[in-house]
Formats: structure tokens, sequence, C-alpha cells
């Protein structure tokens, strides 16, 4: 059997619920939802779950922990999970989650109240136009309708790496690929500029392995993405160059 195929608990997860909170986010959310339902941790009324960031990337393996941090992140801030501690040991700041269903409730019904605001708003079109033919599905269109509903802006990040490395890379779909995968990890804009402006420092340093032949798309953006957006780099200082309250001599 084809080992990509399910053969394994897969992680489900709602079309609806993530076109309102995210796709990464229904993810997590619909896997805290499974575990407290399962939950013991009784405080102040609630089900309670708690992990470490590296427990929970274990149930999520396909993704960075800094992307997880951040579709966490992202619940929290929306609201959809409320956090509080109820460690014994003062020290131990190791969250604790549950789920605000009334949050996701009224989420769910303003979305509700959206479409159906739409779909009249279409069916009025419709008879106008007298019209009922949708536009036909091809690998084409529907590779053009992800990449624009999620505003990757791919020519920003090719202009700007060859903007700093001195380069003439083209927006094609090679180069497209490798930005389409981090995007969809949760990266932007922000982060591809970092990673590139770290690159090129490290470039410039004479006593770093990487050198200017690896500031391309494919090293760059590849699976060291995170790794690289993290490293901590220092400006290069020219010798012989002193600065005192701001004057360089």
């Amino acid at each position: 059997m084809n080992n990509l195929l399910i053969s394994e608990p897969p992680l489900q997860v709602l079309p609806s619920l993530a076109k309102i909170v995210g796709l990464n986010e229904a993810i997590v959310l619909q896997q805290f939802h499974y575990w407290l339902e399962r939950s013991n941790n009784i405080r102040d009324g609630y089900k309670w779950i708690y992990n470490s960031y590296s427990k929970w990337n274990e149930q999520f393996p396909f993704w960075s922990n800094a992307t997880l941090r951040r579709t966490i992140n992202s619940l929290e801030k929306q609201g959809f999970f409320i956090t509080a501690n109820y460690n014994k040991a003062g020290f131990d700041k190791t969250k604790w989650y549950r789920i605000d269903y009334e949050r996701v409730s009224n989420a769910s019904a303003q979305n509700e109240q959206t479409s159906c605001s739409k779909c009249a708003n279409a069916s009025a079109q419709n008879e106008q136009t007298n019209t009922n033919r949708l536009p036909e599905t091809t690998t084409e269109t529907n590779n053009n309708t992800s990449d624009l509903s999620d505003h990757i802006q791919y020519k920003q990040i090719i202009d700007y790496l060859n903007e700093k490395a001195g380069k003439h890379f083209r927006n094609v779909e090679s180069n497209k690929k490798l930005i389409r995968a981090r995007w969809h990890e949760g990266y932007r804009l922000d982060d591809f500029k970092k990673v590139i402006d770290n690159k090129v420092l490290d470039a410039n340093d004479a006593n770093s392995f990487f050198t200017a032949k690896y500031l391309q798309p494919s090293t760059l953006f590849g699976n060291k993405f995170d790794q690289y957006l993290n490293q901590q780099i220092k400006p290069k200082v020219e010798k012989g160059t002193q600065s005192y309250g701001g004057v360089e001599f």
C-alpha cells in the first residue's frame, strides 16, 4: 500500500473552520479540541490541556517549531484560545489551554451571515445576467487562484534578493515553488528579507563557509530557512575603523 495514503489516524479539519481562522490554525484548533474532550484536568469549572512546544511539535512534525508557535499565538490573539498557569512550581511557565467555544460559535455564525449575504447578492446578479455557468476548473486556474488568495509576494522577494546579492534571478516557477512552500508554513515578506540580509552578511564574512555562490533561492528558501532566519550574525566591521559618539575615524 502506498505509504502516503491514510493508514494512520489523520489530522482532520473542516474547510469552513479553515476559512474562518486560517488553515494552520484550524488544524491546531481541531487537535486541541480532540485532547480537551479527553482531558481530566478540571480547573475553575473548565477542562484544560498543557504541553511543551517540543511535545506539541511531535503532533505536527510537518511544521517547524517557529511555525507552530506562530499558529498557537495567532489563535490566542484571535481569542479562540484562553491560557492560564496552574503549575504547582512557581518557576514552571508551561501554558495551560482551553478553547473559548463561545468565540468559535460566534465566529461561525458571523461567517454564515456573511456567506448568506454573498450568496443572496450572487443570486441576484445571476438572475440579472441569466447565466448559471461556473468557470471551468483547470490545474492552472486553481494554482493561480491559490496564489492570489494567499497574496504571495514573489516579485518583491526575488527583487530584494537581486538587489542585496547583486544577482539576476527571475520570477520563474522553480523559485516561486520554494517561496510558496515557506509562505504556506507561515513565513511572510519580512522573514524572507531577514533571511536574505542575514546570509548576505554571512557571505561577506571571510571566516564563513557560506559564500556568495550560495546566495540563491534554492539555498536560502529551502529546508534551512528557519535556521537562517534565526541566525545571529554580527555586521562586518572594517579594520582600522573606530567610532566615537556616532562619528567614524
